[in-house]
């Protein structure tokens, strides 16, 4: 990590901030492409967007573990002058970095429903659900290890692990204002 002040976001932020607006607009669009009986029907439609949604859940938050884990491992703790991000304006910029993909996600899924009936909407429910379980897998890391684990937030446009991230920064359980896991703090 360079010297001088950064700013840091949480990891587990970063990586909750697409699970809600995923899961909610994944759960409208398949409710919506149901109205359509598609070419498949609803049934098959439904059948075949549960199982997407099981694998999109298990693939997304499964995806990049190892890299997780050796970041975390190779962690170094954060410095004086380093300023902690607060939870909302994490969540805020990380939304709004992805806001195009999140409006045309959903139209893609309403779309893929004059095919397959709901498919669409429920595999990206079911990438939601994945990074929302990404998150609890990652808070109770934090929780086991006693720390939080940061990632300067210029890097963090891509993703927490992405490929120009050199690695996290770690500070004490209490620092910040999300619990371990990115929720809220109680």
């Amino acid at each position: 990590m360079g010297r001088g002040a950064q700013s840091l976001a949480r990891v587990a932020v970063v990586v909750r901030a697409g699970a809600a607006p995923l899961f909610v607009l994944g759960l409208l669009s398949a409710a919506v492409g149901t109205l359509p009986p598609g070419l498949t029907g609803r049934r098959i439609g439904l059948l075949t967007g549960a199982a997407l949604f099981l694998i999109a859940a298990a693939a997304t938050a499964l995806v990049r573990r190892g890299r997780y884990l050796r970041f975390e491992a190779a962690a170094t703790r954060a410095g004086r002058a380093d300023f902690l991000q607060d939870r909302k304006v994490t969540l805020r910029t990380r939304r709004r970095a992805r806001r195009l993909p999140l409006v045309l996600a959903p139209l893609a899924a309403i779309g893929t429903s004059f095919v397959m009936p709901a498919a669409g909407g429920l595999l990206l429910a079911g990438v939601g659900a994945g990074l929302w379980a990404k998150a609890v897998w990652l808070g109770h890391r934090e929780r086991v290890a006693e720390t939080l684990f940061w990632v300067r937030a210029d890097r963090a446009a891509a993703g927490p692990v992405a490929g120009q991230v050199e690695g996290f920064s770690t500070t004490g359980i209490a620092a910040g204002d999300a619990a371990p896991g990115g929720a809220r703090r109680r």
